[in-house]
């Protein structure tokens, strides 16, 4: 019984080495939409065409950063505040269980992130990076009910 349970403890240590080995690199944010799971409508979340990329170091740690397009710099507090609704940045480790990453932020763009565990579903097909967020109530999307991000990424080679 215990070698059965060493032999299923190792396979679960070696598919999650493995999650990990293949987000290790960075990956060119393609598109960043929303989803809303009452009627799978989706829109883009920080328009047409965000920029960003996200990336993950074999020693575990994550660092994302990403906005939209055309930001233009800000002359007044009112407009410094209003790009931090078109921006997302955060880094902590992370760890992998299956097609799941999971990261403990440590630094954010949002403080109330920081100390957070911040779970993240993903797919990867070639060299594309399809992630999702988990089912919530977006502040700026509340109207909408229960939404997830939906957001594509190309590897950068």
């Amino acid at each position: 019984m215990i070698r059965i349970l060493l032999l299923l403890a190792s396979c679960l240590f070696a598919q999650s080495s493995l999650a990990n080995e293949r987000l290790i690199g960075t990956w060119k944010l393609v598109s960043n939409n929303y989803e809303v799971q009452a009627d799978g409508q989706t829109a883009p979340t920080m328009g047409d065409n965000p920029i960003g990329y996200i990336t993950f170091v074999p020693e575990g740690r994550v660092f994302v950063v990403f906005s939209a397009s055309g930001r233009q710099p800000a002359k007044t507090d009112q407009e410094r505040a209003a790009l931090l609704g078109n921006l997302t940045a955060y880094t902590g480790k992370y760890r992998t269980e299956g097609d799941t990453w999971t990261t403990e932020v440590e630094v954010a763009w949002a403080p109330e992130w920081v100390g957070t565990a911040q779970k993240r579903n993903f797919t990867i097909e070639g060299d594309t990076l399809k992630v999702m967020t988990p089912w919530r109530i977006m502040p700026n999307l509340a109207a909408k009910g229960m939404t997830r991000g939906v957001l594509t990424f190309a590897r950068v080679k």
